[in-house]
């Protein structure tokens, strides 16, 4: 006889469910961690890219976001027909090639190449863990779901950065990135396909007793255009969400790119180089354990605002003094800044959102926030191409973080549930 599944809500209620998921969110953070520190930093003498050559350097994180951002659409959406774990499963068999086109690569144009299946990876992927969990959660723990589901995804990338980092300096880079990628890939895919559950049910359930009132100008069913457009720009508080989440990827594009060419500039390690990266992503993915519940408490629109400038104000600290304390210090300062407000944009959308169709509401804000990669890598490339000086990256960015979440401030909005139902 087949036990009935238990659709209750609530991580309490899911634990074992919700725990496959947090360990799926860390390997698929170990794939993107792994490029991290080894590629960028060894551009020049391993993969080919001339010396200064910034546009060239930026353009596998350009095709990464670009990628990346299209298919976190496409995931969302799909998932709500398929199912989230089919969808997560063909993330992961896209993932395999990615180390042989790493360490067979004979020129930069094959590390592009290796990033955009990267991109399909994490946008089908990380998309998945995060929708699952949301599927499994009360309501009114989304900001705790969200900061377990980026801390893992995070610390994931952080443990990578400082792993491969190492591997390289005892191996050879390509043998170690190969090693590495290579094992986390087949364990996500063995894992995945005997152990992870579907979570379309739990969103199918909660759908049926959904009360909260909605004022949005859309259709019950709707469609993708409907659902695209209203995340994007109708509705002013979605926009600023979006646009935020764009923006704040900009400093992950500075910490991924200019991060180890500057450090490496400067006369650091790989190792090293691996460790303020890492601080960054460490300090960012735990103190979303924190942040993430702080929301469901006070609300998202604080933590956001303030996560916004204080990350653009560690990002301007970096230049302001040298040396391995001060680097670490500012990364910290950053990954503090990045934790206040990730998981609290991805639960402001989802607060928002109606469970029949919030696969897509993500997913669209999570194109919009992923594309930032591929503008934040083109606007930096170009900055620092035309300014001549890899500085000038760090100044855009915190420029534009500072920008950013002035328009949150504008246009944003409370959407915590529990604030939202006293004011009906």
């Amino acid at each position: 006889m087949i036990a009935t599944p238990n659709y209750q809500h609530g991580i309490r209620a899911n634990i074992v469910q919700f725990s496959h998921q947090l360990f799926q969110v860390f390997l698929v953070g170990m794939m993107l961690g792994m490029t991290r520190t080894v590629i960028p930093a060894l551009a020049e003498s391993e993969f080919g890219v001339a010396a200064n050559s910034f546009m060239l350097l930026t353009a596998f994180v350009t095709a990464f976001g670009f990628v990346k951002g299209s298919l976190n659409f496409v995931a969302g959406r799909v998932s709500e027909s398929l199912g989230r774990k089919s969808v997560l499963l063909v993330g992961w068999f896209i993932a395999l090639p990615v180390p042989l086109m790493i360490f067979y690569a004979p020129n930069w144009n094959w590390i592009v190449a290796a990033t955009v299946l990267l991109g399909i990876n994490q946008g089908l992927c990380w998309s998945m863990t995060q929708t699952s969990k949301i599927d499994l959660s009360d309501p009114n723990q989304r900001g705790l779901s969200i900061g377990m589901n980026e801390f893992a995804g995070y610390f994931g990338v952080a443990v990578a950065g400082i792993v491969t980092g190492y591997l390289a300096e005892l191996l050879a880079p390509r043998e170690a990135l190969l090693f590495f990628g290579a094992v986390v890939s087949v364990v996500a895919v063995l894992i995945t396909w005997v152990w992870v559950q579907d979570t379309l049910a739990w969103a199918r359930l909660e759908a049926d007793s959904y009360q909260q009132k909605s004022h949005l100008q859309i259709s019950e069913t709707p469609t993708t255009l409907e659902v695209f457009t209203l995340v994007s720009w109708r509705d002013r508080r979605l926009f600023a969400f979006s646009q935020a989440g764009l923006v704040e990827k900009f400093v992950d594009v500075l910490v991924w790119v200019f991060y180890p060419v500057y450090l490496y500039q400067q006369g650091l390690s790989l190792s090293l180089i691996g460790w303020v990266v890492g601080i960054y992503g460490f300090v960012w993915g735990i103190s979303q354990f924190a942040t993430g519940k702080l929301s469901d408490y006070i609300g998202r629109m604080q933590p956001i605002i303030f996560g916004m400038w204080l990350c653009g104000g560690g990002v301007a600290m970096t230049l302001l003094s040298e040396g391995i304390v001060w680097w670490s210090f500012s990364a910290a300062v950053t990954g503090a800044g990045m934790a206040l407000l990730y998981p609290n944009l991805s639960a402001a959308v989802s607060d928002i959102a109606h469970p029949i169709w919030r696969g897509s509401a993500i997913g669209c804000y999570r194109f919009w926030r992923d594309l930032g990669y591929g503008i934040g890598a083109l606007l930096l490339g170009i900055a620092t191409d035309v300014g001549g000086s890899i500085e000038i990256a760090f100044w855009v960015v915190a420029a534009a973080m500072l920008i950013s979440g002035l328009v949150v401030w504008l246009c944003g909005e409370e959407t915590l549930p529990k604030f939202q139902q006293k004011r009906s």
